[in-house]
């Protein structure tokens, strides 16, 4: 008998014949990465249990060590994908000094990934305040309260903190930190990836020399699983 931490089978021929079935779509035939995405993320969003928006985000320091982390995509468009964060957190001191990152999402229920290679930029201040605006009060709370990736002492500390801001703001609005603001990924490239049976994978590119809608249509290669 297997022991409760063994690895699960591959899927079945008929796993990957259903799965085929319902993708349906010639990925290949599309123009518009960012339609294409959409298109996925919908999907993502009536077959993930949670969070359909997560992804990994990749960044590296000054020296070009790279780290990951988990974050949410709360935005995108022609422009590029957006996140929001402090930014004297770690990501945001590393994109001060190397503004350049890499996202990857991975949808496990529907078999797919997208990564996403680009340049980063901070959004307008209109555009973070309007979604500073949209958050619950308490996690505008939370993000003046929270000196994020640096040594807390204590969880006590943490809720003191908490305690201070809510006191502070306890009438009228939150004001957004300065130090809190949303950045925006401006892809060079964006990889689409499907699973397909005997690891004959669907992987198609979209990619271009700059970032930004001005720079023209995006040349697509299709890719060797």
């Amino acid at each position: 008998m297997a022991g409760k931490d063994a690895i699960p089978p591959s899927p079945s021929e008929a796993d990957y014949a259903r799965d085929a079935n319902e993708a349906g779509e010639d990925i290949f035939a599309r123009e518009d990465p960012f339609a294409l995405f959409g298109d996925w993320l919908a999907a993502a969003r009536e077959k993930e249990p949670n969070d359909p928006n997560a992804m990994a985000l990749a960044t590296a320091d000054a020296e070009g060590l790279p780290d990951v982390r988990m974050v949410l995509l709360k935005g995108f468009d022609a422009r590029g994908f957006v996140f929001y964060t402090n930014t004297e957190s770690a990501k945001g001191s590393q994109l001060g000094e190397n503004a350049r990152a890499a996202l990857c999402f991975h949808w496990k229920s529907l078999r797919r990934q997208v990564r996403v290679r680009g340049i980063v930029s901070q959004v307008s201040d209109a555009e973070a305040d309007a979604y500073f605006e949209s958050r619950a009060r308490d996690s505008r709370i939370g993000a003046w309260a929270s000196k994020q990736s640096r040594p807390l002492e204590s969880r006590f500390a943490l809720e003191k903190q908490v305690a201070k801001y809510a006191a502070k703001f306890a009438l009228g609005r939150i004001p957004r930190p300065e130090f809190w603001t949303g950045y925006r990924v401006a892809p060079l490239s964006i990889e689409f990836w499907r699973d397909r049976a005997f690891r004959l994978h669907d992987r198609m590119a979209f990619r271009r020399e700059a970032a930004g809608e001005e720079f023209g249509p995006w040349r697509v290669v299709r890719l060797y699983p």
